[in-house]
């Protein structure tokens, strides 16, 4: 009699399990550029937030409903974002939009989300309006503001490096790293001897790195992408310059350290993910996304994974894919992931320490971390 009840009460959960499984899938939205020049990071980035759906699917899913993931191609083009956001929430009907994307089609993007009431949530750009969107609009990752002041104290305290160059990135991400930089480098004895500027489609540095020599500078700061970080600090160390070179979480991927060979030995970053990190939440990612993409992870990735995550628990704390619990959820959240400990401010920014790694025998490792609650602290408004 008794196996018999126990052989019902399993064919009931069962079938109410199956049924649960069956029901419409939550989905998730993520742009992100799978083609053109920044392909590499939108390849990491969806990665990263295939990891963390397949992972939470495997674990039974949110509120007994698959995750899905709902990708599209924005190029990293602010034109191509707009209409990607209309369909994501007009005709796929998503709970939740992620941008795995730069700063420009994820400020496009944020307008959209936010004029519909879909929490959005972007993993890593770094503009400051991107939040300033509204309040349905989080971020993951560090300001760039907060990120260059980051880059002050490395280079003019942990370094005790005090004339410096500036090589800036004439975009919103080289622009905000930069602001960030100016505004604390005299609080860390820092003098500016000069500052270049470039555009995204140069690889040639020839001007750059004459001026560069002839200033003979302790140090370099640099803002760039791994696409032109990698011939930027190759076309300087093949100049004879010695001098350390400052990079940011652009330049974080394997992609820079094969652009740049040899030459990227010694090269040092502001990121979000330590490899060689004994924290679990980070350990665990990393070696997950390793088996699973069958290349080193990465910054974008770690920061894709991040978001997703950040979503997922998000609905499964409001109970419901109603927009506006969600995005309530999202406010209070409090979640330990692989770039850090989560938790949003007012304008839906986080505060968490910034990870610094040097490029050692052709991988990046641990340098350094910045843990400083005053410099670090993002904007409130």
């Amino acid at each position: 009699m008794i196996k018999r009840l126990l052989l019902v009460g399993l064919i009931l959960f069962g079938a109410y399990f199956s049924q649960a499984w069956a029901a419409e899938p939550i989905k998730i939205g993520f742009n992100t550029p799978l083609t053109g020049f920044a392909a590499s990071d939108g390849k990491s980035s969806s990665f990263g937030a295939k990891l963390a759906v397949k992972q939470i699917n495997e674990n039974g899913g949110i509120l007994g409903r698959k995750l899905e993931l709902v990708i599209y191609d924005d190029q990293a083009n602010a034109s191509q974002s707009i209409p990607i956001a209309n369909k994501l929430i007009g005709q796929d009907k998503v709970a939740v939009g992620v941008s795995g994307s730069y700063s420009g089609p994820t400020r496009s993007a944020a307008g959209i989300f936010q004029e519909a009431g879909i929490p959005y949530i972007s993993a890593y750009a770094i503009h400051p309006d991107i939040t300033k969107a509204g309040d349905f609009v989080f971020r993951t990752s560090f300001l760039g503001e907060v990120q260059g002041k980051a880059g002050a104290k490395l280079i003019g305290e942990l370094l005790g490096k005090k004339k410096v160059v500036m090589i800036t990135l004439k975009n919103d991400f080289g622009k905000s790293l930069a602001a960030g930089f100016k505004e604390k480098a005299a609080d860390f004895g820092i003098d500016i001897v000069n500052e270049y500027e470039y555009s995204i489609k140069d690889r040639q540095f020839g001007a750059i790195v004459a001026k560069v020599k002839a200033d003979k500078p302790e140090a370099i700061y640099a803002s760039g992408y791994y696409f032109t970080a990698g011939p930027l600090v190759s076309q300087l160390r093949a100049s004879g310059i010695t001098a350390p070179v400052i990079g940011q979480e652009g330049y974080d991927s394997q992609k820079f350290i094969e652009i740049a060979g040899k030459a990227a030995e010694g090269v040092i970053i502001t990121t979000s993910l330590d490899r060689d990190s004994t924290v679990p939440e980070t350990k665990e990612f990393i070696e997950n996304f390793e088996k699973m993409a069958g290349y080193k992870a990465d910054m974008v990735a770690a920061s894709g994974h991040t978001a997703v995550k950040v979503a997922a628990l998000a609905i499964e704390k409001a109970g419901s894919t109603d927009p506006k619990k969600i995005r309530d959820a999202i406010a209070n959240i409090s979640m330990k992931a692989s770039t850090g400990t989560i938790e949003f401010n007012s304008l839906g920014e986080v505060m968490k320490s910034v990870q610094n790694q040097v490029v050692k025998d052709g991988e990046w490792h641990h340098h350094s971390v910045i843990d400083d609650p005053a410099l670090l602290q993002p904007p409130e408004k």
